[in-house]
């Protein structure tokens, strides 16, 4: 591209790879925007400093990202020449978590989202991978997509979430519980 803009999207419309224009408001592009969303928050999340073990986990989710998002840009496979999520990425994510988890304390009852800075802003994330996971499970109602994407995207925010508690640990920031029940007066 020799400039960022091109025009072509004034009218609403956007291209997916291979030419084919869409609604800027189509399950397709919903579902690519909500990654990139989740995408840019990881990057806020990366400029903090974290633990070396964490930035590098985060980095490989940040390319991961971008291979669903070319995935669901490019529906008729026209000259696909990444991979595809699959298996072995959703275990990674498993491992990952599970290796987190054994340094937390169990959780017995939920907590709320906050803490520090890098806490705080990884519960964002996982919010706004959930919100992925639900637009292209939206997709999935209507178009075919590769079913380990949604997977992956269920893993990607327990990984995050987890992550979040991590961040807030290392922090020496308490887990904050919400108060049931308390007066509202």
């Amino acid at each position: 591209m020799a400039r960022i803009y091109t025009r072509t999207g004034d009218n609403g419309t956007t291209g997916l790879i291979g030419g084919k224009r869409v609604p800027k408001d189509s399950p397709y592009i919903e579902a690519c925007g909500a990654l990139d969303e989740v995408n840019a928050l990881i990057g806020v999340v990366r400029s903090c400093k974290l633990p070396g073990s964490v930035d590098s986990v985060l980095q490989i989710v940040q390319d991961d990202l971008f291979i669903i998002g070319a995935e669901l840009a490019n529906p008729d496979r026209v000259h696909r020449k990444s991979p595809e999520i699959g298996d072995l990425d959703i275990q990674r994510l498993e491992r990952e978590i599970d290796a987190i988890e054994k340094s937390l304390e169990p959780l017995k009852q939920f907590i709320l989202p906050g803490g520090s800075i890098p806490g705080a802003q990884l519960h964002l994330a996982r919010a706004v991978a959930r919100r992925a996971e639900r637009q292209c499970v939206t997709l999935s109602r209507t178009e075919k997509i590769n079913p380990s994407i949604l997977r992956y995207l269920n893993r990607l925010s327990d990984l995050i979430f987890v992550l979040a508690r991590h961040a807030n640990r290392k922090k020496s920031v308490p887990e904050s519980h919400p108060t049931f029940g308390r007066s509202r007066n």
